[in-house]
């Protein structure tokens, strides 16, 4: 039997295509059309992609009916991404107050959302429960105390999962390695049982639903999952014996990786799932727990794919025996993985270049950063000013990270689907950054 594929496997939207023109189409809109509509840099997202990705891991889960799929907002909160989002079923892991908010304003039952974080403030847990969040995922002691506190100030009990470190190192940038030992969240495994003696003892506003762990992200190794099942139904299963709970649900967080390039062989969402979903059931059998809910939190895999940034080339640079420079009207304001992980991506150009010879470039930045460099050494067309430079698979993170560097706004962001285009992110003015700016009495 044929491997299903998912579509985090694709580098582009899974509608790319090259229209009657020559040029670049996604969503069957006209790339350049949508470049000169709505100015440049651009993100772009498509929304059959984003769909497909949804149905995906619904299909590759079915196996298992108490799965909830957790949108890891982190990588792309917007209100229409939401509203795409709950309406193919899926529920949303946050990670601040801000995306709590623009889940709550989007008009999501916010049962349906969880709580995830190493430092959240007072202000936030209290707004998690002003706002009906239903879980929250305590990553440490202080927190354990001060979201008792604020409940038992409103009269509140707190459905929580105890987030800990399995112990578990997966082989990606070590920046974005989360289960570890060495890691800044979650509990250690020894720490385990004085987080629950509190919590039946002195946290009478909390209930510990379960436990909660992420091993990383952009994770291509699947074999690693079925070690932290293993962790975590062992756990559940000693701490139910130990105390007599009914602990009933795990979430194994996210983490699957997307194909940004050729050398990238990122996982289909199938195999993952039928890994996963066996070692739940085994260890089920294993460890004589009733099946748990099971949560998982993918993010960058659910809307990476899906999103392209479009910029318009401007300047080149040839150095004497040395590399070209093509530059481009956006750069690490807009997409900061390469500078902050050396992230790789795939590009072309948008508009027409048939039979255009091609050369090798390398893609910089308008920022005032030498290190403002979006791609290395790839091969395009003879490019000039003017033409459109589509980046691939952008829909993740970079939108997220975005800054005003430079005084630069932030890119318009549009949605795209058979052959119409929506904002849904503004693109900012010269007013919108200097209407935070305060001027005190004493300097007019």
């Amino acid at each position: 039997m044929a491997q299903l594929q998912s579509t985090n496997q694709f580098i582009k939207p899974i509608t790319t295509k090259i229209n009657e023109r020559g040029n670049l189409e996604i969503g069957g809109c006209d790339v350049v059309d949508l470049a000169e509509k709505y100015s440049t840099p651009l993100y772009v997202i498509d929304e059959k992609t984003l769909r497909s990705i949804c149905q995906d891991y619904k299909n590759a889960f079915k196996d298992y009916e108490k799965t909830s799929i957790m949108y890891a907002s982190k990588a792309l909160c917007t209100s229409a991404i939401a509203k795409i989002l709950d309406s193919e079923g899926l529920g949303f892991d946050v990670v601040s107050g801000g995306e709590i908010y623009t889940i709550y304003k989007s008009g999501i039952d916010m049962g349906k959302v969880l709580f995830n974080g190493n430092n959240k403030s007072v202000e936030e847990l209290d707004l998690a429960l002003d706002l009906g969040v239903g879980r929250i995922s305590a990553d440490n002691f202080l927190e354990l105390a001060l979201l008792d506190e604020i409940a038992k100030s409103k009269n509140k009990t707190v459905d929580i999962l105890l987030r800990i470190t399995p112990g578990i190192e997966c082989h990606t940038h070590q920046y974005i390695q989360t289960g570890h030992l060495d890691s800044k969240f979650g509990f250690d495994l020894t720490q385990i049982d004085e987080a629950v003696d509190l919590i039946l003892t002195q946290y009478d506003n909390l209930k510990i639903c379960g436990l909660h762990a992420h091993i990383g992200s952009q994770i291509f190794e699947t074999n690693i999952f079925p070690d932290e099942i293993e962790i975590l139904v062992k756990e559940i299963s000693r701490i139910n014996k130990e105390y007599s709970l009914e602990l009933d649900e795990i979430n194994i967080g996210g983490g699957i990786g997307v194909k940004y390039t050729d050398e990238d062989e990122p996982p289909s969402v199938y195999d993952a799932g039928k890994i996963i979903i066996e070692k739940l059931k085994h260890c089920i059998e294993k460890y004589k727990i009733n099946p748990p809910r099971l949560f998982l939190e993918p993010g960058r895999s659910i809307i990476s794919t899906s999103g392209v940034t479009l910029y318009t080339i401007g300047s080149s640079k040839q150095v004497p025996k040395g590399r070209k420079y093509i530059s481009v009207d956006g750069g690490m304001a807009d997409n900061a993985r390469p500078s902050l992980y050396q992230a790789k991506y795939y590009a072309q150009i948008a508009n027409s270049k048939k039979d255009a010879e091609t050369e090798e470039v390398t893609v910089a930045g308008r920022f005032c950063e030498s290190g403002d460099i979006l791609i290395e050494n790839i091969v395009l067309p003879k490019t000039e000013e003017g033409d459109i430079l589509c980046v691939f698979n952008t829909g993740a993170y970079n939108y997220s990270m975005a800054s005003n560097y430079n005084r630069v706004g932030k890119c318009a962001m549009v949605l795209v689907n058979n052959s119409q285009s929506d904002i849904i992110v503004s693109r900012q003015t010269l007013e919108d950054l200097v209407s935070h700016d305060v001027i005190p009495d004493r300097l007019k």
